[in-house]
């Protein structure tokens, strides 16, 4: 398609004035596309003679491009300790947003991985809520997302989740109690599995999440997947893994061993795809 333009002068300028134009390309990611690899060669054509220092940007419009299509991080746990007591690792994430250390729940437990075996797990960015009440009643799972509120109301018979609007921080995610009377029980849950829950929340009040991308790693004992962990298990786990900007890595496990030898359990991360 042409574009014809005509360049009128109505301006005041008496000084010749050169007048420059130019179009300014933005570099987009599709769908499914494999990372975009640029390579630059900086050439040096100027009367510098100063020694100058040349910095080079990213524009933060052009990272968000090429990240936003991260929807999950593949993850493989690999026992490369001495273990042989056939310890139990527990993966989880922390609620904050809270003032208080609330307990947080099992999402994943990994059991009977001796040494040298592997474990490979997904963790999805996408998320989904429910509720259950004092009668024993739980709603369907929906999809959400942070910066989005929900609430649980009367309909006809029964109570019902549904989604209500934007919650107050982008950064989180509300369910709210909009019943006239009895408690209910909040949870978010992350590939089918319970990943955080908010107890007797009150009518016209709400419960609050807010998690950061990154994981929570330590060998426990006698821990269940979706069990609610006590302060004496989670004070035993100390090592957090950032997730930011992967798409895959390996979940590497050393330390350990039987008697006086015996050295703490170390995770860290390897093979790290990045997005």
């Amino acid at each position: 398609m042409d574009v014809k333009l005509t360049f009128v002068n109505d301006s005041n300028d008496r000084d010749n004035s050169e007048v420059v134009t130019f179009q300014k390309s933005k570099l987009v990611q599709e769908p499914g596309q494999a990372p975009l690899d640029v390579k630059s060669n900086f050439i040096n054509d100027s009367n510098d003679t100063g020694h100058s220092e040349i910095a080079t940007f990213q524009n933060n419009e052009l990272v968000h491009e090429l990240s936003r299509d991260q929807s999950e991080v593949k993850l493989n746990f690999i026992n490369r300790s001495n273990d042989v007591n056939n310890s139990q690792i527990v993966i989880f994430q922390k609620n904050l947003a809270t003032d208080i250390d609330e307990p947080a729940v099992a999402w994943t437990v990994i059991k009977y991985c001796g040494q040298g075996s592997n474990h490979p797990f997904t963790y999805p960015m996408a998320m989904t809520v429910a509720t259950n009440d004092s009668f024993g009643n739980y709603t369907p799972q929906l999809a959400a997302q942070n910066g989005q509120m929900f609430h649980v109301s009367l309909t006809g018979s029964s109570d019902t989740l549904s989604y209500l609007g934007q919650a107050t921080s982008p950064k989180e995610v509300h369910i709210r109690n909009n019943l006239s009377m009895g408690a209910i029980n909040a949870s978010i849950f992350k590939d089918g599995r319970l990943l955080a829950i908010k107890t007797s929340v009150v009518p016209q009040q709400r419960a609050v999440f807010e998690f950061k991308p990154t994981l929570w790693i330590g060998v426990v004992s006698k821990v269940e997947a979706g069990q609610v962990m006590d302060s004496a298990i989670i004070s035993d786990v100390n090592t957090e893994l950032s997730l930011l900007g992967i798409t895959s890595a390996d979940i590497v496990m050393t330390g350990g061993g039987p008697g006086a030898n015996s050295t703490p359990f170390v995770f860290n991360l390897e093979n790290i795809v990045w997005a």
